[in-house]
């Protein structure tokens, strides 16, 4: 533990390597260390330090038991007491005190048989995934890094705590997390620690879809998700979205294109802002390409209905990986729309704003630009011209305030009830037909005119839109 790199790393903490532990954190290592327990701040907190990044949380490693943990503070959760974790409570937020600990043999790829504390901090650090999040930290003694963990973040690389087959073997979904932490820190992965991936990526299958859907949202959502090509050569994509492979697999012969389904999905995931959602759209919204392809006498590729199909295709995905129904809801509505016209006049603004619904619709400039800047350049300029007006018209019908929906119509059915319409189905589909004249025309949207139509309309049935 106090070998050559570790005495260098102590020497640079205290010139200001960019630890500064929080107050509560300190107040916690303060008591355990003069109660004469060792103890540390470890891990991912410690790596986003020295990155200048803004740690989300912070973990502390011990060499007091649980029991003895829980008797130094008074508010503390039994998160994991089986497996040493004791949550204490300061300044009304938690923060996961472990005592030292080996794992015993992993015989499911995701939980260790049998757990054992130990008095050595180093072969604590030892279990750990990566170098980078092997390292530990207090003001006593300053930087503890036993596996070099500094200079493999000098160096930017992602490498494994001694032997890689042995880290992925404990839990698979190390393997995703690897590729996750090369593309939030713009990291390259050891070889060796790749070679190994690309071994053992079926045993993700072990890992449930949560932990699994967790991992892929930060690697989609971080500075580099192109890195999900990474994923896809090393295979683990063939595991977790084995869609996205066939999409890698796909050609697209077509004058708006210049690179297979996949590469374009990759492009247009890197295109949109940061945002899960969107992301995830971009991610799914040429899924259901490979499925509609077919090819003219010409050789050109065309892929009619694919939004609809990759519709369904997301909401099956989604659910799959356990997303929630409110983030499966607006995806999936994204890739019905992502390939809908936007409109060229008020009006067309008006019903494409109705169709999708008002929350989807603004969304839709987002994905649509970043679905454009990931084709080729033929015709570029002419949708870069129509996107520009749909969405200064899109402005425009906003800040008027016109009627875009059924709620913002005059009337509603009841409104048509008391005016002597009949409920059932011809109801709806009058107040469906008074809609589009006012879509159409804004000024229509008047009571005293569309009550007037309303018994025209019922009147005369075949003057209704079907």
């Amino acid at each position: 533990m106090k070998g050559k790199e570790g005495s260098l790393l102590r020497t640079e903490s205290r010139a200001g390597a960019g630890v500064r532990l929080p107050k509560a954190v300190k107040r916690i290592l303060d008591t355990l260390l003069s109660h004469g327990f060792e103890a540390y701040a470890v891990g991912g907190c410690i790596r986003d330090c020295i990155l200048g990044r803004e740690p989300q949380d912070w973990d502390i490693t011990t060499s007091a038991a649980p029991g003895q943990i829980k008797e130094l503070f008074p508010r503390t959760v039994d998160t994991g007491i089986q497996h040493g974790t004791v949550t204490v409570l300061e300044e009304h937020k938690g923060y996961e005190v472990t005592t030292y600990r080996a794992d015993g043999e992993y015989e499911d790829g995701r939980h260790p048989k049998e757990v054992r504390f130990v008095s050595s901090l180093r072969e604590d650090l030892s279990r750990r995934d990566f170098t980078i999040n092997a390292m530990a930290y207090n003001e006593d003694e300053g930087l503890i890094d036993c596996f070099n963990g500094m200079e493999d973040l000098r160096n930017k690389i992602i490498r494994c705590v001694g032997e890689p087959d042995r880290r992925f073997g404990e839990d698979a979904l190390r393997m995703l997390r690897a590729v996750r932490f090369a593309a939030q820190l713009g990291f390259a992965l050891e070889e060796e620690t790749a070679q190994a991936i690309g071994r053992l990526a079926g045993n993700l299958e072990k890992i449930s879809a949560e932990r699994i859907q967790a991992e892929l949202v930060k690697l989609l959502v971080s500075p580099h998700p192109e890195e999900l090509l990474l994923a896809w050569k090393l295979g683990i994509t063939a595991v977790i979205l084995p869609e996205f492979d066939r999409m890698m697999e796909t050609p697209q012969n077509n004058p708006h294109h210049n690179a297979s389904v996949g590469i374009h999905t990759v492009r247009a995931v890197s295109g949109v802002k940061a945002d899960k959602v969107l992301r995830l759209a971009m991610l799914l919204h040429d899924a259901g390409k490979p499925v509609c392809r077919t090819t003219d006498e010409h050789g050109v590729d065309h892929f009619y209905k694919h939004p609809q199909v990759g519709a369904g295709m997301a909401d099956e995905i989604l659910r799959r990986l356990k997303f929630d129904n409110e983030t499966r809801r607006k995806v999936v509505l994204l890739v019905r729309w992502h390939d809908t016209f936007l409109g060229d006049s008020p009006a067309a603004v008006r019903r494409a704003v109705c169709r999708a619904g008002e929350e989807i619709y603004p969304l839709l400039f987002h994905v649509k630009e970043a679905d454009m800047r990931a084709q080729s350049l033929y015709e570029r300029e002419a949708k870069e011209a129509s996107l520009a007006r749909s969405y200064r018209l899109y402005q425009d019908v906003m800040k008027a305030g016109e009627c875009i929906s059924l709620k913002q119509l005059a009337v509603n059915g009841t409104d048509l009830i008391e005016a002597g319409l009949k409920p059932g189905p011809l109801l709806g589909e009058t107040l469906q037909c008074l809609l589009e004249q006012v879509l159409e025309d804004p000024a229509l949207n008047n009571r005293e005119y569309l009550l007037k139509q309303a018994k025209s309309l019922n009147t005369s049935p075949s003057n209704l839109i079907r």
